[in-house]
């Protein structure tokens, strides 16, 4: 069985936008509200988007011997089918018109590959999950049970 670790961190452009949108926000207020206003403006949206960032980045992929996690959601190997691995036009077709509203989704806007499994445990009603991954060809391996991969 294969093995595979992944986390959906935020990437650095976004923190990138971050600093300057937290400066800029700085800037706006210093006048009108003074250095304290200012600051106290400033530390509380870093503050924010830092939280928000790790907490938005946190997400994980994971594939052992047993199961798969995706996100806070877990399955047993024993319940997937077909895996296919998506990238470009496929992947936004599947995250966007071709996609099954009961589908468990675990997507980034900034990643832009993933993989569908298929779901064959009748009491689930996901009929599969579309995972956000920046290695879809290692993912899709590593649930094949063919391939040892870490990221």
């Amino acid at each position: 069985m294969g093995t595979y670790r992944e986390k959906l961190s935020v990437p650095v452009s976004w923190w990138i936008i971050a600093v300057i949108a937290t400066v800029t926000l700085f800037v706006i207020t210093y006048v009108p509200v003074g250095s304290f206003g200012g600051v106290f403006v400033g530390v509380t949206a870093a503050v924010l988007l830092v939280l928000f960032f790790l907490q938005y980045g946190a997400a994980r992929v994971e594939v052992d011997g047993e199961r798969l996690r995706a996100g806070r959601a877990v399955i047993e190997r024993a319940h997937l089918g077909t895996v296919e691995a998506l990238t470009g036009d496929d992947a936004r077709r599947a995250f966007g018109r071709e996609c099954d509203p009961k589908a468990y989704l675990l997507l980034r806007p900034y990643v832009r590959s993933a993989v569908r499994v298929q779901i064959t445990d009748p009491r689930d009603p996901a009929p599969y999950w579309v995972i956000a991954t920046r290695h879809p060809d290692r993912l899709a391996a590593a649930l094949r049970g063919n391939s040892v991969a870490r990221s």
